[in-house]
């Protein structure tokens, strides 16, 4: 037996009084959030919730996510976490796509009409049969009515329920969570992942950081709808009594101001928010106490892309913390591997497989690359591999071949068992029958005085096939045109590989994640 809500029930019973959840001038305990998560689980039994049954959230950064989503786990339901950038449209097809049978959603605000968004894909979903019943608008003020006239909003739905909750007996086998993927490579798939999934990585994670009960503070950036933020900070966060600082939408000032006030032992963010904390703590200059940040900041952890290794060296540098970088996907609970606190960092290094978790290089047809520094797909292998793809065997067996799962990301392993990310396979650029690999241009532009971020792409040539084209964001006061980056690319860079087009660029897309959006750069 195994159910995932055990992480805050059994915080609730050791450290009742411990913050768990902070918000602003907001701050719950654990035995408040627990007693609120089981009027959510009690809301479900009520309104027919039978144990796995999909139940979906729609919710930035705020306290009703783990509330909610521990009710749901505790009600024996499977939590649907979407993306709170989607459209109706897009709601819709995931509701049916995982046959939702619930749905919150929060009402959203005046820049991200996500409760608007979340009721029109409900009713969409609902008019095409795909047999989802409830709605749930959660309002910023509980007690407010609904922003959807005729709705039922959270408050009015959890009012009067007890706050007593026996939780609903799961295996370690059953499915808790269901995450889509980004759609990337066409339509989006949900990865099944059970309770054993998420509770190995958990308590993995918390071994590998040396996390210890009630003596963490996190700042909790990363979007807890995607599987990074979700369990490497709030599960995790959650099975040791961490405090959680919640931030509904990054922000540099915010965090860095946060880490100040409450001491903040535990940052983890992908790496175009590494970029945008060091960029603050260079306009504030002298208005920061750096040292106080640093020295509480015990672990700094990156994610969800390739860091820079530049980066790498500048927060060392400020903050005094080397950055433990990691790697894994959804469909992988979702870490695979990581850096081990234990050894001599390796810049530019995802580290090691994680405990439990085989990690090797394969060709396309799956067989083995075994040279040192030779480039082949990540193949995973572990406790921390999905069930599959819901309601998709195809695309499984096509991922999943005798317990490995192929990533669609390429990389190298060097002579002591270190990787080391090239790119992903589909972003890879093959200029002249050479391949090329953006993540490289990158960390090479990155290394020129005036380049503060870049990303690299290629575009359909006549003659070559592909041409190699960076976006560049500069630093302040940067006087370098794209004509000279380009020239000083080529004295930096093999021929085939630097970038003959540059433009500058005050921002680049970027996912809710902080991934940066190369497919829209490309187009």
């Amino acid at each position: 037996m195994l159910n995932l809500s055990i992480l805050l029930e059994d915080s609730a019973r050791q450290y009742p009084d411990r913050d768990a959840l902070v918000l602003g001038d907001t701050r719950l305990t654990y035995a408040q959030v627990n007693a609120a998560a089981n009027q959510v689980a009690n809301l479900l039994v009520e309104r027919g919730i039978q144990p796995g049954d999909k139940v979906a959230l729609s919710c930035p950064n705020l306290p009703y996510f783990p509330i909610v989503y521990y009710g749901i786990l505790k009600a024996g339901g499977v939590v649907v976490p979407l993306n709170v950038l989607l459209k109706g449209r897009e709601v819709a097809f995931h509701l049916t796509e995982a046959d939702v049978k619930a749905y919150f959603c929060f009402q959203g605000t005046p820049d991200l009409a996500i409760g608007a968004e979340g009721h029109a894909g409900f009713e969409q979903a609902k008019a095409d049969g795909s047999g989802i019943e409830h709605f749930f608008m959660i309002m910023a003020d509980p007690a407010a009515a609904s922003s959807i006239d005729g709705t039922e909003t959270l408050g009015q739905a959890l009012a009067g329920k007890s706050p007593v909750f026996d939780a609903v007996v799961t295996e370690a086998s059953d499915t808790a969570i269901i995450l889509f993927t980004s759609g990337t490579t066409g339509r989006a798939k949900g990865a099944e992942l059970s309770h054993s999934n998420t509770m190995m990585n958990v308590v993995t994670m918390n071994r590998l950081f040396g996390n210890q009960p009630a003596s963490d503070t996190h700042v909790l950036t990363l979007p807890l709808f995607h599987t990074f933020g979700a369990t490497v900070q709030m599960h995790a966060g959650f099975a040791t009594a961490a405090t959680l600082l919640l931030v509904p939408r990054f922000d540099a000032e915010q965090v860095i101001g946060l880490m100040q006030k409450e001491d903040v032992t535990f940052f983890a963010g992908v790496p175009t928010m590494w970029w945008g904390l060091l960029a603050a703590l260079e306009q504030a200059g002298g208005s920061v106490d750096v040292e106080r940040i640093a020295r509480n900041l015990r672990i700094g952890a990156s994610g969800g892309a390739s860091l820079p290794v530049e980066i790498i060296s500048k927060v060392k540098e400020k903050l005094g913390v080397t950055i433990l970088e990691g790697y894994g996907l959804s469909e992988t609970s979702p870490v695979a591997t990581f850096s081990d606190p234990e050894q001599e960092p390796r810049p530019g290094s995802i580290g090691v497989p994680i405990w439990g978790v085989e990690v090797k290089l394969i060709n396309d047809d799956w067989s083995e690359v075994t040279g040192v520094d030779e480039i082949g797909e990540i193949a995973i292998k572990g406790h921390n591999i999905m069930k599959g793809y819901y309601g998709r065997p195809e695309a499984t067996a096509e991922a999943i071949q005798n317990g490995w799962f192929r990533s669609g990301d390429l990389a190298r392993r060097d002579a002591d068992g270190f990787y080391y990310i090239v790119d992903r396979s589909k972003d890879m650029i093959i200029r002249g029958g050479f391949n090329v690999y953006p993540r490289e241009i990158e960390e090479v532009l990155m290394t020129h005085p005036d380049v503060s971020l870049a990303a690299v792409v290629g575009i359909p040539h006549e003659s070559h096939g592909e041409e190699v084209k960076a976006f560049v964001i500069l630093n302040a006061g940067a006087a370098v045109t794209e004509e000279e980056l380009v020239a000083w690319g080529k004295e930096q860079m093999a021929s085939y590989k630097y970038p003959r087009l540059v433009t500058f660029v005050e921002s680049l897309p970027m996912t809710a994640t902080g991934k940066i959006l190369k497919r829209e750069l490309v187009d």
